[in-house]
């Protein structure tokens, strides 16, 4: 049985992608667009499939975010067999059955990136590049995390420990963000379907 699970740790190890080079030329200016959520109140409506290892679900849901940091997530499985709901504050991440959160919420740097905001820890040493129309950045030494922009939008996030790329969000073609965690087998996919200015109470921060 130990070398079952020891087996079954290096593979999942295996599978986690090495961090290339940086692309693209030094960038004559370091500086970075401001990457924040859209000012006042926002509604956003989405689909989700998930899938981590054998088992899947897809479903329905919506985020109402608050600038500058503020954002309740309500997620509905497919069928109507379930919902959950979860507010995320700074990095901060509330809900009434936290642990199940956790595990299908991405971290908050990677749920944020899909809202079009930057929350990365501050680190020393950033490295930024141009590559076409991205401007990509390292931020860490060794680096920890890879910034992809294009104009003023965050289309790319990756998490990277001791040269390994852990956990990545990705933005693809119509509003379809990828959250992908390879070692864990676990992979979340969002498709926003509206973005509009919403209007709602105070109340929907209590959990």
């Amino acid at each position: 049985m130990k070398l079952l699970a020891a087996f079954m740790i290096v593979a999942a190890v295996g599978c986690v992608p090495s961090a290339a080079p940086l692309k693209g030329v030094p960038a004559p200016d370091r500086s970075l667009p401001s990457l924040s959520l859209k000012p006042g109140h926002r509604h956003l409506v989405f689909k989700w499939e998930y899938q981590e290892g054998d088992i899947a679900a897809r479903g329905d849901g919506s985020v109402r975010t608050a600038a500058p940091d503020s954002a309740r997530l309500d997620f509905f499985l497919g069928g109507g067999l379930g919902a959950g709901a979860a507010v995320l504050i700074g990095d901060s991440l509330r809900s009434h059955h936290a642990e199940l959160a956790r595990r299908y919420i991405p971290p908050s740097p990677m749920m944020w990136a899909a809202l079009g905001r930057l929350a990365i820890p501050a680190l020393p040493d950033t490295v930024v590049r141009i590559d076409g129309d991205l401007l990509r950045a390292d931020f860490g030494s060794p680096v920890q995390w890879r910034v992809g922009i294009r104009g003023d939008t965050l289309v790319e996030l990756q998490h990277i420990s001791g040269g390994k790329i852990t956990e990545s969000l990705t933005r693809g073609a119509n509003g379809v963000f990828t959250y992908d965690a390879p070692g864990a087998r676990r992979r979340l996919e969002l498709t926003f379907l509206r973005d509009q200015p919403g209007s709602f109470d105070a109340s929907i921060w209590s959990l």
